[in-house]
């Protein structure tokens, strides 16, 4: 079972931010799960929320701010002294640095509420223009959405890419949404799995990553299921670990 860091290691240092991609990397994760917007000037940020409210020392929409303001902000201080001074990252930062580690990655684009048009594209280009020579970007990138026609653009793009259908409730005929726009993998919350759409996935050769498996609690219930893989902010707690 793959696991992957969610924002990097976010139970340890600060999400999204270098310290916490590292932090992944030292704990041996087998990979980054991540989110990417689209500032003001066209640049790609790795950032959870539309906002830097919650998770910097600013305030405002991602949208509103060029790449050289956002780097203004503080984005480590708020979950820790110690990581004050902490930047936002570049999507071009951080993949200079990702294409160096042994690290499986999922890219989550955060479209809704805000519609970035055009970061497929963008993402795409960025990808490939710096994918060193060898890198197997298809077999080591997962891009991943609940805005499914992002997911749907991207296949449109490149269909060698591998595509993950983010859901956090119970939709009808999922696997139909899946075929309908040629994806790769299921993403539930794991209050949603279930063994039958499971197993129907995997007859479809479709594969299913869960989110977010924090305690024990969690790791129990869904150890029940047949997963390829799970994203969680403590990824060592269930790395070695057999289900």
């Amino acid at each position: 079972m793959i696991i992957y860091a969610h924002r990097g290691a976010r139970g340890y240092a600060p999400e999204n931010t270098m310290a916490a991609f590292k932090k992944a990397l030292a704990l041996k994760a087998d990979g980054i799960e991540l989110d990417v917007h689209t500032t003001k000037d066209g640049q790609l940020v790795v950032c959870h929320d539309h906002n830097i409210d919650r998770t910097s020392n600013g305030s405002g929409w991602i949208r509103d701010f060029t790449l050289s303001e956002l780097k203004a902000f503080d984005f480590g201080k708020w979950f820790d002294e110690k990581y004050r001074g902490e930047q936002i990252l570049s999507f071009e930062e951080f993949f200079l640095w990702y294409v160096k580690t042994p690290l499986l990655l999922n890219i989550e684009i955060k479209n809704g509420p805000v519609v970035y048009q055009g970061i497929e594209k963008e993402l795409v280009t960025t990808i490939k223009s710096l994918a060193p020579a060898g890198f197997n970007i298809y077999d080591r990138i997962l891009i991943s959405s609940f805005y499914h026609p992002s997911l749907y653009k991207i296949k449109e793009l490149d269909s060698k890419f591998k595509t993950g259908v983010l859901y956090d409730s119970r939709p009808m005929n999922v696997l139909e949404q899946v075929k309908a726009i040629n994806a790769d993998y299921l993403h539930p919350h794991w209050h949603y799995l279930d063994r039958e759409t499971i197993e129907a996935a995997q007859e479809l050769g479709i594969g299913v990553n869960c989110y977010t498996i924090n305690t024990e609690e969690e790791f129990k219930f869904i150890s029940e299921f047949p997963l390829t893989g799970i994203f969680s902010d403590y990824p060592d707690r269930w790395l070695r670990r057999n289900i």
